[in-house]
């Protein structure tokens, strides 16, 4: 039987075929990040059945989430599909849905409005309306790049990722004080939120700006990352209209599965609605 292993050549056909397949490039990091994981837990040897399984028992051991365990499985047994391995494919985790979150992970209204005064007081303009375009529309942080001047100007902005379009209104409140900045910065056209250099503001920008607002608004840093306020959106969104599959629509997730996550209320609100049942008596 011939012996296989993680190669640096595979890899790069695999980013090759990523590519191909219309993967976003944090999609593609990530999967290579599983792989390369899978590749050091090898050591350059072969690899085969028993090997992932044992790496799969690893990642138990250590303590990693379900829904990360899943999420590296996916990608090695993309991998696997790819180079014709499927016999290496192994099964994901198998996990009693979760009802309600930890309060110490889902950023709260306050909490939220908290970080936009604190990056106010400090004359950030930029990041002040970066944290409402997320949090007021519902964007994923990749996709603020399709916030452009023209999107501003027409309240609506069309996002193209990962094979799908959608359209993402701005509201009028929103728009207004876009509009206000783009003039003060003198932004002629393309993305609104850039860089000195005239490059989009990335992931890393954002996630840095956020992080430096905690300690004035008093808010946990673990709480403060740019899909916290996608998820805000979401919960505030869905307890307004309950309607999921609308929501489904304006997030751009393909299954209401996913959109079910964003909408998990805390264990607090979880407790508070239960003691209102008013059971026991």
């Amino acid at each position: 039987m011939e012996e296989k292993n993680i190669s640096d050549n595979l890899i790069k056909e695999f980013v090759a075929y990523l590519s191909a397949e219309e993967k976003s490039d944090n999609t593609i990091n990530k999967y290579v990040r599983d792989v390369k994981a899978l590749k050091n837990f090898c050591g350059g040897l072969k690899i085969d059945k028993h090997t992932v399984l044992a790496y799969k028992q690893k990642l138990i051991a250590d303590g990693y989430a379900v829904s990360s365990i899943n999420s590296m499985i996916a990608s090695l047994n993309s991998l696997f599909a790819y180079a014709g391995w499927n016999d290496f494919k192994v099964r994901s985790l198998k996990a009693q849905k979760q009802i309600f979150c930890s309060e110490n992970k889902e950023l709260t209204r306050s909490e939220y409005e908290r970080l936009c005064n604190a990056a106010k007081e400090k004359d950030n303009s930029r990041t002040y309306l970066i944290l409402q375009t997320i949090c007021g529309t519902g964007v994923r942080v990749s996709e603020l790049e399709f916030i452009t001047v023209e999107a501003v100007k027409k309240g609506e902005a069309r996002v193209c990722l990962k094979g799908k379009m959608r359209s993402i209104f701005i509201v009028k409140k929103l728009q207004k004080r876009l509009l206000k900045y783009i003039a003060q910065k003198n932004i002629k056209s393309g993305p609104v939120f850039i860089t000195r250099t005239g490059k989009p503001m990335n992931r890393t920008n954002i996630w840095r700006e956020m992080k430096s607002l905690c300690a004035r608004a008093g808010v946990n840093q673990s709480k403060v990352f740019p899909h916290n306020l996608r998820h805000l959106f979401a919960r505030i969104f869905y307890n307004a209209e309950k309607d999921i599959v609308k929501l489904a629509d304006i997030l751009g997730h393909s299954s209401i599965d996913t959109t079910r996550l964003y909408i998990i209320s805390t264990g607090a609100e979880h407790r508070k609605r239960m003691e209102s049942l008013r059971l026991i008596i």
